[in-house]
């Protein structure tokens, strides 16, 4: 029998009405999963863990994606895969950390939640938690696990994590990954999308990293960003930044722009280029916009998501030494990238 951990985190999932306080609050996980009798038909032995303090996915931080690689570390010789129970808002975020911080990782860690929660009549809940449980604990022919990599199953879909992103907050269909294929469907059955898959990952004990650097910033740049803003961007004490350029890695080409550039790159600090479209990919070759960047200094991204190249930063800038920053930043550790 597969044993399957369920780390709940908070989130929709498992929220009801306070008629009180006017709103939905966490509820507790015993009565989460008593309310789930389907379960103990699922022939799975399963184990849970909730964190001490559950929130929502709005307050979730870099030391609670360290909390997370933690508890997985601690009970991973016990499971043969995880489930983790998140709130959609930031969980792309956090499945792209956790993928990072987990070295050797050759089990299924599946985030998963819901849009409306466990305790209405109509809800998203239960099929996304039963489906990911399955998931979690299905086998390859030889045993090994089917899913060996951190992804997110949302409305019938699975997801590699750190190449996912909220797309809806209106629909059961929150996720997408438009820069890579799904892993697997459900339907009638679950169906593997082996050829997308992580596979040949050599078996050797997990290691749980315990480090990120959160010192780290987000420019999204747009028509009329101005000197004077950008200036008091780069003179923060941030190790790092994420930019979000337009296209295919375009952008501006003022010269006060690109010495700012020049001089954030000779000042030590990391600049990451990512594309603000859905399924952009970063080629600075392509038009004169983009080359400027790459005379600056500034790092090509790919097709990294933000939320994967904000994880990523954070990770690499915290466990390498400074001398790799570049090259790791630019190559893919966990499939995130191209």
């Amino acid at each position: 029998m597969s044993k399957v951990l369920i780390i709940y985190t908070g989130g929709t999932f498992g929220m009801v009405y306070d008629h009180d306080k006017q709103h939905l609050v966490p509820a507790n996980l015993d009565n989460i999963m008593q309310s789930l009798p389907v379960l103990e038909q699922l022939g799975i032995a399963l184990g849970y863990h909730a964190f001490e303090k559950v929130i929502d996915s709005s307050n979730m931080k870099p030391h609670h994606w360290i909390e997370l690689a933690k508890i997985i570390d601690k009970n991973y010789l016990q499971y043969d895969g995880f489930v983790v129970l998140h709130g959609t808002d930031t969980m792309a975020y956090t499945a792209s950390g956790v993928s990072f911080l987990l070295e050797n990782l050759n089990k299924p860690v599946i985030f998963t939640g819901a849009q409306i929660p466990l305790g209405e009549v109509r809800n998203d809940a239960r099929e996304n938690l039963v489906t990911s449980i399955q998931i979690a604990a299905a086998k390859q022919n030889n045993g090994s696990p089917m899913v060996q990599e951190v992804a997110i199953f949302f409305d019938d879909v699975l997801l590699r994590g750190n190449r996912a992103q909220k797309v809806e907050s209106n629909q059961f269909d929150a996720f997408a990954s438009e820069n890579y294929p799904e892993l697997a469907h459900s339907g009638i059955e679950i169906t593997y999308n082996e050829s997308a898959l992580r596979r040949g990952i050599e078996v050797l004990p997990l290691i749980a990293h315990k480090k990120l650097e959160e010192q780290i910033g987000l420019i999204k740049l747009y028509p009329g960003i101005t000197k004077e803003y950008l200036e008091m961007v780069f003179s923060m004490s941030a190790k790092g930044f994420v930019l979000e350029t337009f296209g295919a890695g375009n952008a501006m080409t003022d010269e006060w722009f690109i010495k700012l550039l020049k001089k954030a790159n000779a000042n030590g600090k990391v600049v990451l280029s990512v594309s603000q479209c859905m399924g952009g990919i970063v080629m600075p070759d392509h038009y004169e916009t983009g080359k400027h960047l790459v005379q600056a200094g500034v790092i090509n991204g790919k097709d990294l998501t933000t939320e994967a190249a904000i994880a990523k930063m954070m990770f690499v800038l915290a466990n390498m030494e400074e001398s790799q920053w570049k090259e790791k930043l630019q190559h893919p550790l966990k499939g995130e990238m191209k």
